[in-house]
């Protein structure tokens, strides 16, 4: 009785005492008793030793898990060897092959591209895999892939391997469009609102990098999501430019946008008949799991509510709609003035010291869009395969019309989870001589 008072005692003095972690201590159980042993030291130097011995583990665990964190990060950020080597070899094919150089789409098929009796679905993107996954997904699960039409718009680096692939691969049935940006002729309002745009979301990433810099780096939910926030795609004009869909489509009215880390498992063709009641977007709101909002996915995940014009407008426990997988009306987005309103609240924050929200183009997306929102079954869209725990269960994976591999862990890097890669590299044709050269994983 008398020692465990002791020690009692002993613990509650190291509780409220200081250890110095840098200094040099014991770093295991047997060196702990080969020091009190030798030194026949009492209960409460054990104490102290065995604090400071916890403390300094405590401190290795949590710098490895902060770099852990950082190289994760990293590693989702890079291009693959694999992947660049299939934008160089089908750029040669361009130069070499007068297929490879053949229109797209074929001249009996350019009245479709407006046609709006077609179903139309719009890519922005840069990788040429990805890309040819999305559309071989959809086309292989259309109850009507005659009706389909794709229009991929990408940068003027991957136009020529992008053109090349999909002449080469002429998809059964569908039609491809695939567009450069160089090859649009904007107005210089336009170029200079895109501009405007680009900087502004420039600036905000600069802060917030800033901000991450200054401050005691700890692993822990807030900073794991300051670090996906830093991600290079917020500030790729890929990603950026699906704001200027209707100037990118003026002939179009009703489309589906889809984004590269996406894979179509069952007909949607359905959504070209969805009547989004005056709405802009139809867009999965609710998670698929019954609670409510999509996991990380309220407006406190992407706003800072300290700030009064954020607090002032709008409720933190709001759910945010998934990009990703989204009907658009883009006469009723006109009519709303959807980008305006999107550059007013860029601007607001440029003025307001750039805090009030994460980097990216979906928080000032989704005050723009605020009040134009159609909700959608939660299994037209499963999101969230990329991030960094998977936990959607394998019979709503199945049942999921698209599953979006959101997050840093795309299925094209070595760091994507084995558990749901199979999803997507099962659109991989492994015996197509580009993907076989460059060694790409299927």
């Amino acid at each position: 009785m008398h020692l465990r008072e002791e020690l009692t005692r002993a613990l509650l003095e190291a509780k409220d005492g200081k250890v110095d972690n840098n200094e040099e201590g014991i770093e295991s159980f047997n060196q702990l008793v080969q020091e009190m042993t030798l030194k026949q030291q009492d209960v409460k130097a054990f104490a102290f030793k065995t604090k400071a011995m916890l403390s300094r583990m405590e401190h290795k665990v949590q710098s490895a898990r902060q770099r852990e964190s950082i190289y994760w990060h990293l590693a989702s950020h890079g291009v693959p060897k694999s992947l660049h080597c299939l934008c160089l070899k089908l750029a040669e094919e361009y130069a070499v092959n007068a297929m490879a150089r053949s229109r797209l789409p074929p001249p009996e098929y350019v009245s479709r591209l407006s046609d709006p009796s077609f179903h139309h679905l719009v890519l922005l993107t840069d990788n040429v895999l990805a890309a040819s996954v999305v559309i071989s997904s959809t086309v292989e699960k259309s109850a009507n892939p005659e009706k389909l039409i794709f229009h991929i718009v990408t940068d003027k680096k991957t136009y020529t391997p992008m053109h090349a692939w999909f002449a080469i691969h002429s998809i059964q049935s569908a039609v491809v469009e695939v567009k450069g940006l160089h090859q649009y002729e904007w107005s210089q309002e336009v170029n200079v609102a895109v501009k405007e745009m680009l900087e502004i979301h420039r600036l905000i990433w600069g802060q917030y990098y800033k901000n991450l810099k200054e401050e005691d780096f700890e692993y822990d939910g807030e900073h794991k999501r300051f670090l996906e926030a830093l991600s290079p795609s917020c500030l790729s004009l890929m990603n950026l430019l699906r704001i200027y869909i209707p100037e990118l489509f003026p002939d179009l009215n009703k489309i589906v946008f889809l984004d590269d880390d996406i894979v179509v498992q069952h007909d949607i063709s359905s959504l070209w008949e969805l009547d989004l009641n005056g709405n802009v977007v139809g867009a999965v709101v609710n998670s698929w799991d019954g609670d409510n909002c999509c996991p990380g996915r309220k407006y406190k995940d992407y706003f800072n509510f300290s700030h009064p014009i954020i607090s002032s407008n709008f409720d933190h426990n709001r759910c945010a709609w998934l990009y990703g997988m989204n009907v658009y009306d883009l006469e009723a987005w006109r009519r709303a003035n959807i980008t305006e309103t999107y550059h007013h609240w860029l601007k607001l924050s440029q003025e307001s010291g750039l805090t009030l929200w994460r980097p990216g183009i979906i928080p000032p997306a989704l005050i723009a869009f605020e009040g134009h929102v159609h909700h959608i079954d939660p299994l037209w869209h499963v999101a969230g395969l990329g991030s960094r725990s998977p936990e959607v269960p394998r019979d709503i994976l199945e049942a999921a019309s698209v599953i979006h591999f959101s997050g840093p862990a795309k299925p094209w890097l070595e760091i994507g989870f084995p558990e749901v890669r199979g999803l997507w590299n099962k659109h991989v044709n492994s015996s197509n001589k580009f993907v076989r050269k460059c060694r790409i994983m299927g």
